[in-house]
């Protein structure tokens, strides 16, 4: 017998506070004012440690209860151009994460490479699924992705670099080996394919 949505939702509320902590200490940093109260109460380096362990527990949190949801809850049908296009839009998000922590020319141009990456990964996940679990993950990250590019923009927050076509090749070539191996693997990581 099926349940109601409500106690589906519950049944994911492990998932669900993994996303309020890993979200949540990821949109300190949009608010100046906060982070600058938490590194004048807590100091750098503890804020930042108090970052990392709020982030990683999120994480711990999202991935087990991602595992323990309940059986499929279908809320829409899933995008036929989203599944088709997973594939390659999930390897240019590998690409562009790669290439946010180096001195590419990707990040020089594209300037929040990291949240583009974020947003077109958890976007085709969150069209290529339409299920309950799937839309409040990849739904959550996709919203925090905006965000987080808004807040960016905003604050002027890019740093200036002297980009290097050597850090664009090893991202390239990085970004291409994780999107091939997280293919190979998700089926026995996730038990489905890269789109279930």
């Amino acid at each position: 017998m099926e349940g109601s949505y409500e106690e589906d939702v519950a049944d994911m509320i492990i998932m669900i506070a993994g996303l309020v902590l890993f979200i949540g200490i990821h949109l300190v940093p949009t608010s100046p004012a906060l982070r600058a109260r938490l590194v004048a109460g807590l100091g750098d380096k503890p804020y930042r440690a108090f970052f990392a362990i709020i982030a990683a527990l999120g994480l711990v949190l999202i991935i087990a209860g991602y595992h323990m949801r309940p059986e499929r809850v279908q809320l829409f049908a899933p995008f036929p151009a989203a599944r088709t296009a997973a594939p390659v839009l999930v390897t240019i998000a590998f690409v562009l994460f790669a290439a946010a922590n180096m001195k590419t020319h990707i990040r020089s141009t594209l300037r929040h490479p990291m949240l583009l990456g974020l947003m077109l990964w958890s976007g085709v996940h969150l069209l290529a699924n339409g299920d309950l679990a799937g839309t409040i993950l990849f739904g959550s990250f996709f919203a925090y992705s905006i965000i987080a590019i808004i807040s960016a923009i905003r604050r002027g927050s890019t740093k200036l670099l002297i980009p290097d076509w050597k850090h664009d090749l090893i991202a390239v070539t990085a970004g291409l080996a994780i999107s091939y191996l997280t293919i190979r693997l998700h089926p026995l990581v996730f038990g489905t394919g890269l789109v279930a």
